[in-house]
């Protein structure tokens, strides 16, 4: 199953910032990539730094350096240090794909961001790297506009009915918040839970807001219905 886009190591991070080592250093000399390469590497060193150290932390030559590349073709290849950030840290690039799934095969590409153990030294999460840095409401704004362009917009276009802009905020929600406890904060139970145990309550939750739910949102007796099964109401 597919690695959640912050989940995945980092290995050739090899930079030090305020005399603390990455957890991500795997030393060995810089080896010849192709420029496609280089940006990737050069985008997943910008993560990782943003992420840690946030936006003022960052240098264009620390993320240079862990790539073993000259801070110049940074410069050439994103044009500055902002565009660069905004590149990393924008969201719309990882949920993109999601857009060009059958709604029916939604909770499959949810579940395979979302399951999966926790990895030292991956990617930060990454609202850290807009919670991490100067300029947050700007870097807010562009976040909340990523997610309403995503979810609020073109998803719930696809879902349609009732709710569909709240319903597709809500599987943005449960998602992000998921995700972020379980590469992050790590609760023991979320932490340790199995894969295949999370991906059945995870699917339960992400098809019931799939479809909207019946005009007062309750079946008979006072329970929620949700995938042709009756849910205790609490």
């Amino acid at each position: 199953m597919a690695e959640a886009p912050w989940t995945t190591e980092v290995r050739y991070v090899s930079g030090v910032q305020n005399g603390e080592t990455s957890k991500a250093v795997a030393p060995g000399p810089a080896r010849k990539r192709s420029a496609s390469a280089t940006r990737t590497a050069l985008r997943a060193a910008a993560a990782f730094r943003f992420g840690k150290y946030g936006y003022d932390g960052t240098s264009v030559r620390d993320i240079a350096g862990d790539v073993g590349v000259d801070a110049a073709l940074v410069y050439r290849y994103f044009g500055s240090k902002e565009a660069l950030f905004n590149d990393v840290s924008g969201t719309g690039k990882i949920f993109e794909p999601l857009l060009d799934e059958p709604v029916e095969a939604i909770p499959e590409w949810f579940c395979a961001l979302l399951t999966g153990p926790p990895r030292e030294g991956g990617f930060p999460h990454p609202v850290l790297s807009v919670l991490r840095s100067s300029g947050r409401d700007e870097a807010v704004a562009r976040l909340r506009a990523d997610f309403t362009e995503v979810f609020s917009e073109r998803l719930a276009a696809r879902l349609g009915g009732p709710d569909a802009d709240l319903r597709a905020e809500l599987l943005a929600a449960w998602m992000l918040g998921t995700s972020l406890m379980r590469t992050e904060i790590r609760p023991p139970a979320l932490a340790s839970a199995p894969d295949a145990t999370l991906e059945r309550y995870l699917r339960e939750g992400i098809e019931v807001l799939l479809g909207p739910l019946p005009e007062d949102g309750c079946g008979a007796a006072g329970t929620v219905t949700g995938k042709g099964r009756d849910l205790p109401q609490n």
